[in-house]
């Protein structure tokens, strides 16, 4: 094992399941102490039970992203415990599919308020715990709905394009306190997310059987297939070491070549 973030305090959001299950997994097998933050106390502890069982070390935290008293209180807790925060990954966030036409100022806001403004806030409160060790590095899950828009994800390409936006405002910001933001971009990635997605694209008649979906947007990937959170995984910890000391305020796409830009 390279070990590549041995001895770092990294805080992964929406970690309970899915890419950041595997990040939290992945991370702390390269030797760092995981804070797993999800909206559910019980998926983080779930994830924290799998990382004890391999004998690594992961605390579980509890936080809706939009909430900042409730991310103050999440952040506070685990410096409290490891002294300090490393790395910080926004990667909290869904989708609720609805035709442009029939977007509500309800999607938009539930959408927009997760998405963006969690990432937001994940921004200025760990830069505020980094800033004192004048280090750090803050990751943000973009995608490519933060590249081009999609008919039916209105709100949901809102608010990754905002993500971006965010992380090159971070990015200048931060500088000077020797802490660097990035972001990557995947695809279509075998997630819940995308299960839950499949369901609702045929509820609203964008597909007619289950898989459709997902299917259909896998059609252009060059690399012949959807993703895994495994396949993310090198990109993040990538991010999360010293590798990318040099890189900041970039959206790195990890799609399978979906998106050309």
């Amino acid at each position: 094992m390279s070990a590549r973030v041995q001895g770092k305090s990294i805080i992964i959001t929406g970690a309970g399941s899915g890419m950041g299950r595997v990040f939290a997994l992945g991370l702390a097998r390269e030797g760092a102490t995981v804070g797993v933050l999800d909206l559910r106390k019980d998926a983080a502890e779930a994830v924290c039970a799998e990382l004890r069982d391999e004998g690594l070390t992961g605390i579980p935290l509890a936080a809706d992203v939009s909430r900042r008293d409730q991310v103050i209180a999440a952040f506070d807790a685990f410096v409290e415990e490891t002294g300090r925060l490393d790395v910080l990954f926004n990667n909290a966030g869904f989708n609720e599919p609805m035709h442009l036409m029939d977007v509500t100022e309800e999607n938009w806001r539930a959408i927009m308020d997760v998405n963006a403004m969690g990432t937001l806030i994940g921004i200025q409160e760990g830069a505020r715990r980094m800033i004192p060790h004048r280090q750090g590095k803050i990751v943000n899950t973009s995608s490519i709905a933060g590249r081009q828009g999609y008919p039916s994800f209105a709100p949901y390409c809102a608010s990754k394009f905002a993500v971006n936006a965010l992380t090159q405002a971070a990015a200048r910001a931060l500088a000077e306190h020797d802490i660097t933001c990035n972001a990557f971009a995947p695809g279509v990635v075998d997630t819940p997310l995308w299960t839950k997605l499949d369901q609702d694209l045929m509820d609203i008649g964008d597909a007619e059987r289950p898989g459709q979906a997902m299917a259909d947007f896998a059609a252009g990937i060059l690399r012949g297939r959807v993703a895994t959170g495994e396949d993310i995984l090198g990109t993040a910890l990538f991010l999360a070491s010293a590798d990318s000391d040099y890189l900041t305020g970039q959206v790195i796409m990890v799609d399978g070549g979906m998106v050309l830009v």
